[in-house]
């Protein structure tokens, strides 16, 4: 089964590769705001900054990052914010998976699925959510890619989407957003989920401006 899924994302990573670079033409780009200037402050929570090595971002590609830690003074444990956002991806640099990043940092999945989470402003998200694990360190998270005003949970149609936008729209831009949160010794993971889904609710409605639609 692993064998099959690595040489499906192969053959859509090509696929993907051909039929953007049939067109000449280079990407349309529209305007975004910088990530830096996503809100600190969402809902009850306090954001800051954590630095991102040089050796992640040349693994990472031509894009743009952040990764935001977030308290919100209870005392309850923090929520990890990454996005991933690029401009184009025409030139072969894509979006990478979390089904392979979190692996090569060492960490196990224990559970994953599909599901929904209705954000704020009554719009609903499709998100992927893991529960992971690495020693005796535990973590829940959601992730989903996002482009053109949709979210998408499942890599392989992010790719599929990716290819009709290219020819469609004449734009490859998207991103990638994740959020974790650890689940704590004597907690279950339906606590970190609540704070997790909680956190991510409020934070869905302020992409728009960073993240084109």
């Amino acid at each position: 089964m692993k064998s099959l899924r690595f040489w499906t994302v192969v053959l859509l990573l090509g696929l993907t590769a051909v039929l953007i670079n049939l067109r000449s033409d280079e990407d349309r780009i529209p305007f975004s705001e910088p990530l830096s200037k996503l809100p600190r402050t969402i809902g009850p929570w306090i954001g800051r900054d954590l630095p991102i090595d040089q050796e992640t971002i040349a693994v990472l590609g031509k894009g743009e990052f952040l990764s935001r830690a977030y308290t919100d003074g209870t005392g309850s444990l923090p929520i990890t914010l990454f996005i991933g956002y690029f401009p184009t991806q025409r030139t072969g640099q894509t979006i990478h998976s979390p089904r392979n990043c979190l692996p090569g940092a060492g960490w196990a999945f224990e559970s994953s699925r599909y599901t929904s989470i209705l954000a704020a402003d009554g719009k609903s998200y499709h998100v992927g959510e893991y529960v992971i694990s690495k020693g005796d360190a535990r973590q829940f998270v959601i992730y989903w890619y996002q482009a053109h005003g949709r979210s998408i949970a499942n890599e392989y149609f992010a790719k599929a989407h990716l290819v009709v936008d290219a020819i469609r729209m004449n734009r490859t831009d998207g991103a990638l957003v994740r959020v974790m949160s650890p689940i704590g010794l004597y907690e279950s993971v339906a606590d970190a989920q609540d704070r997790t889904i909680h956190f991510t609710a409020q934070l869905d409605p302020l992409l728009n401006a960073f993240v084109p639609n």
